[in-house]
C-alpha cells in the first residue's frame, strides 16, 4: 500500500505540497490530529465544521462520521458545534424527492450515531431542494431545509457566555433565472440591524454565513480574470458585502465573521473584524483536496476579551488501491 501523507497546519493559512485527489470507493482516513487543548479562562471553544455533502458511498459516510467522532472524542469538549450549512450533497438537477430525502435522512442518522455535542445549523445552498432550477418554489424548498435542521427561522442569534452568535440566512433566490445569490433580503437586514443595535457592548459578536461577506479566495472560485479585472459571482461572494460592512463598522463589539462555501480556507482583517472563510468537511466533494486545500474542520476559540483564533484541523487521504 502506498501512503501519501500532507503535513497538517495549524492556527491560520498556510499549505504546501500538491493536490492529491483520490477515487472516493479507493480512499480512507487517518486519524485527525489532535488541537490544542481549550484554555481554562472562561474561552469558548467551537467546532465549525461546513460543506459536508453527505451522499451514499463510504467516503461521506465514513469521513462526516470520522469528523464528528474526532470532535466528540477530544477529552476538553467543544462548548457547541457550528454548522455552516451543505449537509447534504443534492447537486442534480434531476434529483428526485425521494433521493434528497434519504441524503436528510443519512445525515440525521450519521449526527444522531456520533454527536452528543449542541449543534446550530446555519442554511447552504445544496440544503434547497432543486436549488439550481427555476421551476421549483424557493421558499418551499427553504422551509423543507428549515424543518430538517428543525428551524422556526432561516435566521437567528444565541448567546453563550459574553458571546452572541447571529446565524444568517446568506441563499437569495434568483427571479428570472436558475440559481441563487448570496445577500441578506430586506426583512432580513431589518432584523440584523435592530439584533445589532440591541445588543449590549458588554457582548462580543460573531456573524455566521454560508456564503462568505469578505473572502479573497472567491477570487479563484468559478471566477474569470482578463488583462484588465477579476470578476467574481455574487454567488460566491455576498452581493452585499459592502452595505454590511459598513453596518458592521458601526458596532466595534462585532468581532468575527465565519463562513464557508468555497471549499477554500482564507482569513481577512478588514476594519478590525476577522472573516474566516473556513474549509470543507467534503474537501473536493468527497474526491480528495480542493484547490490544494484537503478535507477540514476548524477549532474557533472566542476569549472573553474579544480575541478570536483558529486551529484548522485537516486529516489525509491515503490510497488504498
Amino acid at each position: 500500500m502506498e501512503t501519501i501523507s500532507r503535513q497538517k497546519f495549524l492556527k491560520y493559512l498556510g499549505f504546501s505540497g500538491a493536490a492529491f485527489l483520490v477515487p472516493p470507493l479507493s480512499s480512507s482516513f487517518t486519524s485527525f490530529p489532535k488541537p490544542s487543548p481549550p484554555a481554562n479562562d472562561g474561552t469558548l471553544y467551537v467546532a465549525h465544521m461546513t460543506d459536508i455533502h453527505v451522499q451514499s458511498g463510504r467516503a461521506a459516510e465514513d469521513g462526516f462520521a470520522s469528523t464528528l467522532q474526532t470532535i466528540n472524542g477530544y477529552k476538553e469538549k467543544p462548548d457547541f458545534i457550528l454548522n455552516g450549512g451543505d449537509s447534504i450533497m443534492n447537486s442534480a438537477l434531476n434529483l428526485s424527492r425521494e433521493k434528497v430525502k434519504k441524503q436528510w435522512d443519512l445525515f440525521h442518522d450519521i449526527l444522531k450515531n456520533n454527536n452528543s455535542l449542541p449543534i446550530h445549523h446555519c442554511l447552504g445552498n445544496h440544503d434547497l431542494y432543486g436549488w439550481t432550477s427555476p421551476d421549483r418554489a424557493h421558499e418551499e424548498a427553504k422551509q423543507w431545509a428549515l424543518d430538517e435542521y428543525k428551524l422556526s427561522r432561516s435566521y437567528y442569534a444565541f448567546e453563550k457566555g459574553n458571546w452572541k452568535f447571529i446565524v444568517l440566512d446568506s441563499i437569495h433566490g434568483r427571479d428570472t433565472i436558475p440559481g441563487y445569490f448570496g445577500k441578506l433580503d430586506e426583512v432580513q437586514r431589518e432584523w440584523l440591524e435592530q439584533e445589532l443595535a440591541s445588543t449590549p457592548n458588554t457582548f462580543f459578536i460573531c456573524i455566521v454565513t454560508h456564503i462568505p461577506i469578505l473572502a479573497i479566495c472567491t477570487l479563484f472560485d468559478h471566477s474569470s480574470k482578463n488583462s484588465e479585472h477579476w470578476s467574481i459571482p455574487n454567488n460566491t461572494l455576498h452581493a452585499d458585502a459592502k452595505e454590511l460592512t459598513t453596518l458592521f463598522h458601526k458596532y466595534p463589539n462585532i468581532k468575527a465573521c465565519l463562513s464557508g462555501h468555497i471549499h477554500m480556507i482564507d482569513h481577512v482583517n478588514y476594519l478590525g473584524i476577522d472573516y474566516f472563510c473556513n474549509g470543507a468537511v467534503s474537501g473536493s466533494w468527497w474526491k480528495g483536496d480542493f484547490h490544494e486545500f484537503p478535507p477540514s474542520f476548524s477549532m474557533m476559540r472566542f476569549s472573553d476579551t474579544g480575541r478570536v483564533e483558529r486551529e484548522i484541523i485537516y486529516y489525509d487521504w491515503q490510497r488504498t488501491s
